[in-house]
């Protein structure tokens, strides 16, 4: 038995680097693994080569800042919302912008929208009843003017306008914006307020209306008195004065109708 030919178990196999990978027949080489796992190593990282922009990163970080300061005000306005609605429960008093008249606000009406709807029609009555009494100062004033040219005196002047600058916004909020405050609240409160006013009311208009020279300066209102008194010297004045006793009567007349609808009204939802 030839002994020189018996593979040794205990040497290693010997790789030639100038072989290019090729081995020779029954040997095995060691680098032939490492190789094409270092090949298929470097085919996966040019396969799965991820193109990163830039700008994604400095548009995503702007939007994250709009986000959070749309959110900031967001909570602020709720915050602010909250409290209002806290401040209006606590003091019970309604907030109301401004839309009458349409030509230069300066109080809030709107019975179309605010007063139930089977109170509408008396609350335009008493809407009416409130610009008569307007209307009635509006034209005294200038009832007592053209007296006041025809040699009337000054005072009458004064008082008459001093009849309208505290009638005007005092018929308002005195008897009429508690009404249409009752109205919509359904306050006996409210309603009683607007019964002890408008008595008032109805008082200073068919006195007034009569204009006896008492309390108020002579001509200074034009009632039936007044009227007759000025007849013999002036007609047209006399005029004047006639057509502002017919309207603090009718004025007179509206409101007593006011009145009695009103507490009609109250007693059936009593």
């Amino acid at each position: 038995m030839n002994r020189h030919h018996d593979p040794n178990p205990f040497d290693e196999e010997e790789v030639n680097p100038f072989s290019n990978g090729v081995t020779a027949p029954g040997s095995k080489s060691r680098n032939q693994p490492l190789v094409s796992e270092v090949q298929l190593g470097l085919g996966q990282r040019h396969e799965t080569t991820v193109d990163i922009p830039l700008d994604t990163t400095n548009d995503s970080k702007k939007k994250g800042k709009e986000l959070a300061a749309w959110e900031a005000d967001l909570k602020r306005r709720e915050k602010e919302i909250k409290r209002r609605e806290e401040t209006v429960t606590r003091a019970d008093v309604p907030v109301d912008d401004k839309n009458w008249p349409p030509f230069f606000p300066i109080i809030h009406h709107d019975i179309a929208n605010e007063i139930p709807v089977h109170a509408q029609r008396l609350q335009y009555s008493a809407f009416a009843s409130w610009l008569g009494i307007v209307l009635c100062l509006v034209f005294n004033v200038v009832a007592v003017i053209v007296c006041w040219v025809r040699g009337g005196g000054v005072k009458i002047f004064f008082l008459a306008v001093i009849y309208a600058l505290l009638g005007v916004p005092l018929s308002y909020v005195l008897w009429y914006r508690p009404l249409y405050r009752a109205m919509r609240t359904d306050s006996a409160l409210k309603f009683s307020w607007f019964f002890l006013f408008y008595l008032l009311h109805i008082a200073f208009c068919i006195f007034a209306a009569i204009a006896p020279p008492i309390v108020f300066h002579g001509n200074s209102l034009t009632g039936i008195l007044a009227a007759i008194g000025l007849f013999s010297d002036h007609v047209l004045v006399g005029i004047f004065y006639l057509v502002g006793f017919g309207l603090f009567c009718l004025e007179s007349l509206l409101s007593l109708w006011v009145l009695q609808k009103t507490y009609i009204y109250f007693r059936g939802h009593k």
